[in-house]
């Protein structure tokens, strides 16, 4: 009688935790709550921002902020805020924390040429965050305790503090290449919805593929993570040929005029 008062609890958080993931309805168990997810990525948050210094210029911030938004008005998963912020270094990359707390360095805005660039990036990030992904490595390795805590109380205890450790790990080694693929097709679709032209994904990834025979000691850390340049040209040139939307702009005056403000 004990196991099957045990099984009971965790049968139904694994009902009512089908959850979206991604475009067309896409579903997914996750039986970390929205708000744990908030909690964590609060956490990593405070790491994050106790090691990198963010841009003191509100300009640059609201510009970004403001391309993200509109990302994330068309993106699959409305349950969080999305924040968007631009970190002072000269770093290329860009990262999303759970919860929708998304992160850009200078230094790539400054390889960027136009908004649909910096709307490809921003996209990808939501990307990961509509479908869950660190969520999902969390489950993978934690998986066992993470349902009891919450099939018995509702609530993460004593595991989260682990979580918040292992995701901010996570962050930096990246989520995989079957991750990142799928970011980058919601950061294309997401892209065009928003009224960008998806083609701005194509161009970046040109940029990278360039950046790839350059020291290792200046982009290891974005590619070390990443798929190679020229898979993702070819994967996200079969998305934009399915949704179209090469005719939209890409923006280039105002992102010019921002560009221009960092140092």
């Amino acid at each position: 009688m004990k196991k099957i008062y045990l099984i009971a609890p965790i049968l139904v958080v694994l009902i009512i935790s089908c959850v979206t993931i991604g475009p067309g309805g896409k579903k997914g168990i996750i039986f970390i709550g929205t708000e744990d997810e908030i909690t964590i990525g609060k956490e990593v948050v405070k790491d994050v921002e106790s090691q990198e210094t963010v841009l003191n210029n509100t300009t640059v911030q609201n510009y970004v902020d403001n391309v993200g938004q509109k990302l994330a008005n068309v993106c699959d998963r409305k349950d969080l805020k999305y924040t968007f912020k631009v970190l002072d270094s000269d770093e290329i990359n860009a990262f999303a924390c759970p919860g929708g707390f998304i992160y850009i360095y200078k230094g790539l805005m400054k390889e960027m040429d136009n908004e649909a660039q910096l709307a490809a990036v921003l996209g990808h990030e939501v990307g990961h965050i509509v479908a869950r992904h660190s969520m999902q490595r969390l489950q993978a390795v934690y998986g066992y305790q993470i349902l009891m805590e919450v099939a018995l109380g509702g609530k993460l205890g004593k595991t989260a503090q682990a979580m918040v450790d292992a995701t901010a790990g996570m962050i930096l080694l990246g989520y995989g290449r079957e991750n990142e693929y799928d970011a980058d097709e919601m950061g294309v679709l997401y892209e065009k919805k928003a009224g960008y032209n998806p083609k701005g994904m194509i161009q970046l990834f040109g940029k990278f593929k360039q950046m790839e025979g350059n020291p290792p000691s200046t982009f290891e850390k974005l590619f070390s993570t990443h798929p190679p340049a020229q898979d993702r040209i070819g994967n996200a040139n079969i998305v934009i040929d399915r949704i179209g939307g090469t005719n939209l702009p890409y923006y280039e005056s105002e992102f010019t005029a921002i560009k221009a403000l960092l140092q």
